[in-house]
């Protein structure tokens, strides 16, 4: 490796003011772990046999910087040489069984490394004089990151039951980092799965995104399904294992289709809205499905149903709602339009109409469209990634011709109001409507002189009078 591990200023002094302190210090955790899987880390988390906060003190007033303290957790935090540095005392914890809240006292620590959550986190390097950058593994940490595994420093059901918010930060550094769980770790998280209603949907929401954020997204989503956290923390997308079949018609197993989806559009956007748009796209498939002797499973208005499904998730969840919200509703309810496009010929008209309601978000659109054609066909998935680029075209075209994305008419009701003398009215939505549609059907330009012009006809016609 290029670079020591502790080679940091920062690390020597801690070692001298944890000296003159009579304490020992470790750097633990995440930071070590990083290191040893050539991952870029800066959050450094330091743990004192002793006062955490004294020695965060000491160190802060050395290098004049500021200390965030966290008397009640024992904590403090400070930022030096590009990272961000955290102390805790060693402690010791026990759980009662209706609360993820610990009690704590001091401990050693061997103490502080049994109650962390798996062995690749338990590791530590020494920054004591006697044996500065030594590691310190006594669960073995260094074989489970050499053979891929998350497995935890104690008894499994113990450690989830004690904190079951464990077992999705397990799913997620599997799907992060792309290592097993452990034959016992996965078994216990099936045991204590249940145990997940105790925890808040805040902190389940952060490991979801995390887990959302991974490279493959979907090798964290196939564990919790797995394991049965699917089904305790998004029982709609457990709803869609499985296949149903009538006599030799069947559909496709839509859990394993929508993974596929994700992890197709996660290998072209990091935009994490967009990937819980792919996760929610058929949301509403096993609530929509219907079944036809001559024609076979259908799903008709999944999209429409989907995309009010996504508020009752994101509002359980706790997750952003606003314009996050809309963006991913927007995605999910407009999901097949581009294929729709693909399907029957491809109109000018019908373009406009998706520009106009993709706006901005066509691109997405468009991307999450060509994620969603999956089949084991691969000639199949060819020639319709084919024709989705005809599509791409038209919009380039219809766009750069018409001006159609962020569409505004160029009329609105107050010029009607004015001009005609009239209060908002069904006869004024109507004269809008129809405007509108003359642009997006192509009937007359975008344009100011055009718009207007057939604005005054329709107002004729409707019986209104100019002032």
């Amino acid at each position: 490796m290029s670079k020591a591990p502790l080679s940091s200023p920062v690390f020597r002094k801690i070692s001298r003011i944890a000296l003159s302190e009579g304490v020992k210090a470790y750097v633990i955790g995440g930071y070590v772990r990083d290191y040893y899987l050539h991952r870029p880390s800066s959050d450094i988390d330091i743990v004192i046999v002793g006062s955490g906060i004294a020695v965060a003190e000491k160190l802060a007033e050395e290098l004049g910087t500021r200390l965030t303290v966290f008397r009640t957790y024992g904590t403090a935090m400070l930022q030096a040489y590009g990272m961000e540095i955290e102390f805790v005392g060693a402690r010791k914890e026990s759980y009662t069984p209706q609360s993820r809240n610990p009690r704590v006292e001091s401990g050693t620590l061997e103490d502080d490394q049994l109650r962390r959550d798996f062995t690749i986190n338990a590791m530590a390097w020494s920054l004591n004089e006697e044996n500065f950058g030594e590691l310190v593994d006594p669960f073995d940490g260094m074989h489970d990151l050499e053979n891929l595994i998350i497995r935890t420093p104690t008894d499994a059901d113990v450690t989830f039951s004690d904190d079951p918010l464990r077992m999705m930060r397990g799913v997620r550094f599997a799907s992060q980092l792309g290592f097993d769980l452990d034959s016992e770790t996965f078994d216990a998280i099936k045991r204590n799965a249940r145990r997940m209603s105790i925890i808040t949907k805040e902190r389940i929401s952060v490991e979801l995104n995390k887990i959302l954020s991974s490279d493959r997204p979907s090798i964290g989503l196939e564990l919790m399904e797995m394991t049965g956290l699917m089904q305790e923390i998004l029982p709609e997308i457990h709803n869609l294992c499985g296949v149903e079949r009538h006599g030799g018609l069947a559909h496709k197993d839509n859990f394993k289709h929508t993974m596929q989806v994700l992890d197709n559009v996660s290998r072209r956007s990091d935009n994490l809205w967009l990937r819980w748009a792919a996760l929610l796209h058929d949301v509403a498939k096993p609530v929509t499905k219907s079944f036809d002797s001559s024609t076979g499973f259908s799903f008709h208005g999944h999209n429409v149903v989907g995309s009010k499904m996504a508020k009752s998730i994101f509002i359980r969840l706790k997750l952003p709602l606003g314009e996050t919200l809309k963006y991913v509703q927007k995605m999910i309810f407009l999901h097949m339009r581009p294929i729709a496009l693909v399907e029957d010929e491809v109109t000018d008209s019908a373009v406009r109409r998706l520009l106009f309601e993709a706006s901005d978000d066509i691109d997405d659109l468009m991307l999450l469209a060509e994620a969603d054609i999956t089949s084991a066909q691969r000639a199949k998935v060819e020639r319709a990634l084919a024709n989705m680029c005809l599509v791409r075209e038209k919009l380039k075209d219809i766009e750069e011709k018409d001006r159609i994305r962020n569409f505004r008419i160029p009329i609105n009701g107050d010029m009607i109001m004015q001009e005609f003398d009239v209060e908002p009215s069904q006869i004024l939505a109507q004269i809008k409507e129809e405007v509108k549609n003359a642009i997006l059907d192509g009937k007359i330009p975008n344009e100011y002189d055009p718009a207007h012009e057939l604005m005054c006809r329709l107002a004729e016609e409707y019986g209104l009078k100019h002032r």
